[in-house]
């Protein structure tokens, strides 16, 4: 058994704003008190916009010293999404959820903020020579999935492994419903405009209702096109749900509807076959490809409303098949632990 280690998880943290990442970092959190190990999070404030507040983050990160608190040495630091990692410890191992996206993947497409001016340029060469220098210091690297692991490859030049993050307990099977069910962020990567947009075609004399829970930036405009595309009552807007809510919603679907932009990991997609849910997703879905097999725990087809109209549909002519998929969706989630994550992280600290 490994001895009680002070261990640092070190996170970036946008204000008021909760998601994978912060689900990430509690359960590991928890999972290492589990184990008898005392833990501090060490989350400082990001701010990506204007560039200079984006650049000082980073320098903050390399600046602090964590190699000690009030004398006790810290002999672990865990690090995760940028710039986290940029912070200097002898045993800095690295569990990343993902990079400075617009600078790598999003670059050139309408998700990112960087553009082809030299100043640019300059700024994602400087970034990409960081992260493989920070990232490359570590004692360990891990990425949350093959695609985020993929692209340190691709960009950097540097090996991750990939380490599934567990979610939070309190998911579980229930009743197949009527409706299909989205909950995360309500933003352009995850395009629920897709799905809003897919629910017009399906004919008249398929009841199912979908259900859409979360906030974001996006969520006015997608009120706006669910009117204008003239949803009326098939589709409604529950906003910020409550854990325990969210547990029901997702015991109470049909499906899940989840088709994000190469996403990194998608813990929706996780959440959902812990429910026993099938997730109709998209071709170009990124990690939530690791876990959807079309026919075999969900439907994947190409990112056309006709097509998802068409995943729609089946879902709601055969329930029995819903039921299957999500059993399967199930299984293949199970193996899934903190105590592996654990065991992982801290053969590092050995």
């Amino acid at each position: 058994m490994t001895k009680p280690l002070h261990i640092a998880v070190c996170t970036a943290q946008v204000p008021f704003v909760q998601g994978g990442n912060e689900v990430l970092v509690a359960g590991l959190i928890a999972a290492l008190r589990a184990r008898g190990h005392t833990v501090a999070e060490i989350a400082l404030p990001f701010k990506w916009y204007p560039r200079e507040s984006l650049v000082g983050s980073v320098l903050a990160w390399r600046m602090i010293d964590i190699r000690a608190a009030n004398g006790v040495p810290v002999d672990l630091a865990i690090c995760t999404k940028f710039p986290s990692y940029v912070v200097q410890h002898p045993r800095k191992v690295v569990w990343l959820v993902h990079q400075y996206r617009q600078a790598y993947d999003w670059y050139g497409t309408p998700l990112s903020d960087l553009t082809a001016t030299p100043a640019d340029v300059r700024f994602r060469r400087w970034l990409t020579a960081l992260d493989r220098q920070t990232i490359g210091e570590a004692q360990g690297s891990y990425a949350i999935s093959r695609n985020v692991a993929a692209r340190l490859q691709r960009f950097n030049g540097l090996t991750a492994t990939p380490l599934y993050p567990p979610l939070r307990p309190g998911f579980h099977p229930g009743p197949t419903g009527d409706y299909v069910l989205h909950l995360n962020r309500l933003d352009a990567a995850k395009r629920v405009d897709l799905l809003l947009r897919a629910v017009a075609l399906l004919p008249n004399d398929i009841s199912l209702k979908v259900k859409i829970a979360g906030e974001g930036p996006d969520r006015a405009a997608l009120e706006r096109l669910a009117g204008a595309l003239r949803l009326g009552a098939r589709v409604q807007f529950l906003g910020r749900v409550s854990d325990a809510a969210a547990f029901d919603l997702y015991a109470g679907a049909r499906a899940v509807y989840y088709a994000p932009v190469d996403e990194d990991y998608g813990f929706a997609t996780v959440e959902a076959f812990a429910s026993g849910k099938p997730v109709i997703t998209t071709s170009d879905a990124g990690g939530v490809l690791e876990f959807v097999e079309d026919g075999v725990t969900g439907w994947v087809t190409a990112p056309d409303p006709a097509r998802v109209a068409a995943s729609l549909a089946q879902a709601a002519a055969d329930p029995p098949r819903c039921e299957r998929l999500g059993a399967a969706g199930q299984a293949r989630v199970a193996a899934i632990t903190w105590d592996e994550v654990v065991d992982t992280l801290l053969a590092e600290a050995r």
